[in-house]
């Protein structure tokens, strides 16, 4: 009688559409699926942690909004924060900032030609009480995965290399 095989077969990459592996680099496959679950992982722990910071029903987009304008206590204008959220559609945050607005958290104001936003007190009190949550659920958390400041920051780089790289080829692939 035959012995059976019991080794472990091995899985390949892990990634969500296998026909999108099988190409020249199936590596970018398993970090296209890390980035989609990491994606939808960060949204969830965004709306949760504010829900918890007592601002419920802000979605993740309202969120990045509030933390954008909150940044450096500065009021911003519509394009610099479409900008620094790589958001190319500005009706979305134009919502947000009405919403934003309605909720007591940022307030807008003319100058000149155009509208600036700037966080409210009551909006920097929530980012405040983001933050410590934050660091009390998520920084303390991520501390114990024994991962370096400097292999976290070169993950940043590279995330932040690969946006260039999507956003170009998603030029190339408007212009077909």
């Amino acid at each position: 009688m035959a012995e059976r095989d019991t080794t472990e077969p091995p899985f390949g990459p892990i990634v969500s559409s296998a026909h999108l592996a099988d190409g020249a680099m199936p590596a970018l496959s398993e970090v296209e699926f890390g980035m989609i679950l990491c994606g939808h992982a960060f949204e969830r722990w965004m709306e949760r942690c504010m829900t918890a910071a007592g601002q419920p029903g802000l979605t993740a987009t309202e969120i990045l909004v509030l933390h954008t304008v909150t940044h450096r206590g500065k009021a911003k204008r519509l394009a610099d924060i479409c900008l620094v959220l790589g958001i190319e559609d500005t009706h979305l945050a134009t919502y947000a900032i009405r919403k934003l607005e309605a909720k007591g958290l940022v307030a807008r104001e003319k100058s000149g030609k155009e509208r600036l936003v700037s966080v409210t007190s009551e909006g920097e009190a929530a980012c405040r009480r983001y933050r410590d949550l934050r660091e009390r659920i998520l920084v303390a958390g991520a501390a114990e995965l024994g991962v370096s400041a400097e292999a976290m920051s070169s993950v940043a780089r590279l995330m932040r290399v690969l946006s260039g790289h999507y956003d170009q080829a998603a030029r190339t692939a408007a212009s077909l």
